[in-house]
Parts: structure tokens; sequence; C-alpha cells
């Protein structure tokens, strides 16, 4: 049916890594919306208490797990505890968890490279492929979406490791996807650009961070909310055959590159 019914994620158990601020956590609280019971990841399982409290007051259903995307035992341990909570595999992945790095190419270190690489790569691979098995294992389909970033499709000046590990992730999903096609799971990534978050918040206060959003198509800067739409239908029926494809969220920001 081509109707609104295709977006629903009801009867779906979804995961959202760093949940426990910014992006994650208004993910989360979208895809519960949508009817998806949340399994919500974060190192700090305290931090995921207000999240969980919300998404149960509105109606929906969620899980606190405590989880660190470089650690294959940690990733393990929360995919059971979401299997023992809702008695299905997790069906939708949003592998979400990332950090930064603005360090000219002339003073970055190897742990510089190690932490990023480890997280924002290294780390999207072991979530997606543990889930992956997982709905393989159970013969079940499924939806894995990838947070990259538009500097995953071009660089920045002082964001080298950055812009690296986003491109993995990049070049990972579409070979993911057609490594998963035959078994009825799709994988995609979501390419922000510059959102209002946490992270960048207090620098778009400033003039520079002003005068930067005044040069670029949308005058503005993404709100979370604007990422919901697109993840859900990802993540639904509705994306039933969008596979392999980095979808940019950025106001036309890309478009302004040759």
């Amino acid at each position: 049916m081509n109707d609104l019914s295709l977006f629903s994620l009801k009867g779906s158990v979804a995961l959202v890594t760093g949940a426990s601020s910014g992006i994650g956590h208004e993910v989360a609280i979208g895809l519960a919306q949508a009817g998806a019971k949340v399994v919500a990841a974060a190192r700090r399982e305290d931090r995921l208490v207000s999240l969980v409290e919300k998404i149960d007051q509105q109606g929906g259903e969620a899980l606190a797990v405590a989880l660190d995307v470089t650690q294959r035992d940690s990733i393990t341990h929360a995919f059971d505890k979401a299997e023992e909570k809702f008695g299905q595999p997790v069906n939708v992945i949003v592998n979400n968890a990332g950090v930064g790095m603005a360090k000219s190419i002339l003073n970055v270190e190897q742990e510089d490279i190690d932490h990023v690489m480890n997280t924002n790569f290294t780390g999207v691979f072991y979530v997606a492929q543990e889930g992956a098995r997982r709905l393989v294992a159970a013969q079940a389909a499924g939806s894995i979406i990838n947070i990259a970033s538009i500097l995953g499709m071009g660089g920045k000046k002082a964001h080298t490791i950055y812009c690296a590990s986003k491109a993995a992730v990049v070049n990972m999903t579409r070979s993911m996807a057609l490594d998963l096609q035959s078994k009825n799971i799709r994988v995609n990534a979501i390419a922000p650009g510059w959102f209002d978050t946490e992270i960048t918040h207090d620098y778009f206060q400033t003039e520079d961070g002003q005068n930067f959003l005044k040069q670029t198509p949308a005058g503005r800067p993404g709100e979370v909310q604007d990422l919901i739409g697109p993840i859900i239908m990802l993540a639904s029926d509705a994306g039933a055959f969008v596979n392999g494809v980095t979808l940019p969220v950025d106001g036309a920001h890309t478009a302004t590159w040759i």
C-alpha cells in the first residue's frame, strides 16, 4: 500500500548508538514515535535514564544499554540484552556513535588516528557486523543506517583524520550493501551537514560561526529533527528499494561543491 503505513516501524527493534546526547538522543525518540522498540546505547548507561523515561512516558518502549563500540564484548552484550528484553533480534541499527578531531595533519599523533578510526570506522563496522550476523542467523530482514558526514564526501582544513574516517564509512556502506543484499538486509548512510548540536552550538553563536552559516545555501544550521524523517524512511518499508546510498542531509551544502 502506498500510504503512510509504509513509514511505520511497528514490530521493529531499533538500536541507536551514541544515544546519550545530540543526534542519537533525538533519533531514538523519533524511532520510538514511529513505532519501534528502542535500544538506546552509549558508553555511560546512566546518561540514558531520562531518554528511556521520556520514551516510556510517550507510550513507547525503550531499553538503556551500556555500549562501547570499540569493544566487541560490549557490543555482544548490548545485542544480547536487547534480544532478552524484546524477544527478537535488532532489525534496525543506527550507527551514530562518533568522535570529532580538528587538528592539522602536521600535529596529528598515532593516538589521534587510533581514537578517531577506532570509533568512527571500526566501531561502525563491528556494530553492523554483529547485527547483520544475528539477522542472518534468524533469517530476518533488517536495515542498517550508518551516520557518515558530508566531510566524508569532501575535505576540510584541519580535519584530515575525521574526513578520512567518514569517507571510510561512506565506502563501507556501499560494500556492506552488496554483501547483505541477498540476505534482505539493506545498508545505507546519512551524511549530515552542519547541524546545531552540543558540539557546534557555541561556535554558531560566535561572529565567525554566524558568518560561516551566512555563506551556506540554507543560511542556517540544520536542526536534529531534520534527520528524523530521512532515517525513518531508510529504516522502514518506505525505503525498501533504497540500498547502498549515502544521503546528504545538508541544506544543499554539497550541491555547491565542484
